[in-house]
């Protein structure tokens, strides 16, 4: 199927190395359109003209028409990406507050929630991937509707978590299944109920597992991820890169998988530009191939929908095709269905914070 993509804020490290994945994966096909998105007062609106010669220099052989669009109201697109908006200070010695990013991405998002409800006709898809995700997706999901509006944060988080264990146990992460679900943050919920090893047998696999929880319950993991991250952050800080990434190494797998991005975000000189852009790109692919796949993203429930009375935004795993998502038949173990809800009601206290969409 040909999709066309618009990426907000592909000037931005994420949407630059989006671009270039999709382009690079051909997912974007010659007869389509990939819509630069910048902002038409910022240093982005100069950057996207040099950003869109250098990708149609690179891809010119198969690239799509590759269009610069300033204005929210000239965003045309099957599918769009919310990639701008506020992020973490570079500094490690600054306060880390992903909520304190609310407010001024909230008003990011809507923006270009109303300018695409303007357009009327069928909803485009919409992939939220700027923080905090789920905001971004309730404000997308007030004005759209929820079922073409999915937040990708929860699926980097899987790509992490998978990727983690496969390294614990000597795999390739395509042999690991398993989610991660709840929020995209503090309250982010690894379904170890949900995890399978290629190759390795239920009863080893479990006491593997048991092993990495280490009798930790999940309602002292939010706890946990921060006060880790904190004190390896200010390693960082201290100029002690080596000592904090060997610090980390000792972490069960679910809490490498929260807290290394931030360890990333600080030492890598920008976000973590190459799995969030990765995480997009493979959620484009399944929209594009049209062949249901089962995967964890951030979703707008209404307890309905959901089978199992869950409200709110958050992360569950869905089947995702062209048409929409619907929840996967995926049972959670009860300490992980509680943590769900909990990160839920977490969400819902960031929106309620917020103003009331304009009528």
């Amino acid at each position: 199927m040909t999709l066309s993509v618009a990426i907000v804020g592909s000037a931005g490290a994420c949407g630059r190395q989006l671009a270039a994945q999709l382009l690079d994966r051909r997912t974007v096909a010659p007869t389509a359109r990939l819509q630069l998105v910048v902002h038409h007062d910022g240093i982005s609106a100069t950057e996207g003209h040099g950003l869109r010669a250098d990708l149609r220099d690179a891809f010119a052989d198969d690239a799509p028409t590759i269009e610069l669009v300033e204005h929210p109201d000239d965003v045309v697109a099957d599918v769009v990406v919310m990639l701008a908006g506020a992020t973490l200070p570079s500094d490690p010695n600054a306060a880390i507050d992903r909520a304190g990013l609310a407010t001024g991405n909230f008003a990011v998002f809507r923006e270009y929630a109303d300018a695409l409800s303007r357009r009327g006709g069928p909803a485009p898809w919409v992939v939220v991937q700027s923080n905090p995700v789920e905001l971004g997706v309730a404000v997308f999901a007030e004005a759209l509707g929820p079922d073409r509006v999915i937040g990708a944060g929860a699926y980097s988080d899987t790509l992490r978590f998978r990727r983690e264990i496969a390294d614990g146990l000597g795999r390739r992460r395509p042999q690991v299944h398993g989610f991660m679900v709840g929020q995209h943050g503090d309250h982010l919920v690894p379904a170890w109920s949900t995890v399978a090893v290629d190759g390795i047998d239920a009863d080893a696999l479990a006491d593997w597992i048991r092993g990495q929880r280490r009798d930790r319950p999940l309602t002292g993991l939010p706890d946990e991820i921060r006060a880790t991250r904190d004190a390896l952050v200010a390693q960082v800080g201290r100029g002690e890169i080596d000592e904090a990434f060997r610090v980390l190494a000792g972490c069960p797998a679910d809490l490498r998988a929260a807290v290394k991005p931030f360890l990333v975000h600080y030492t890598a000189g920008r976000t973590t530009e190459m799995v969030t852009a990765h995480a997009v790109a493979d959620l484009i692919g399944i929209l594009t191939r049209g062949t249901p796949e089962v995967v964890s993203v951030q979703v707008a429930l209404d307890g309905a929908s959901a089978g199992a009375g869950l409200t709110g935004v958050g992360a569950i795993p869905v089947t995702l095709d062209r048409v929409g998502w619907t929840p996967a038949p995926v049972v959670l173990a009860d300490d992980e269905d509680a943590a769900l809800r909990a990160a839920l009601d977490a969400a819902r206290a960031l929106r309620a914070q917020m103003p009331d969409r304009a009528t």
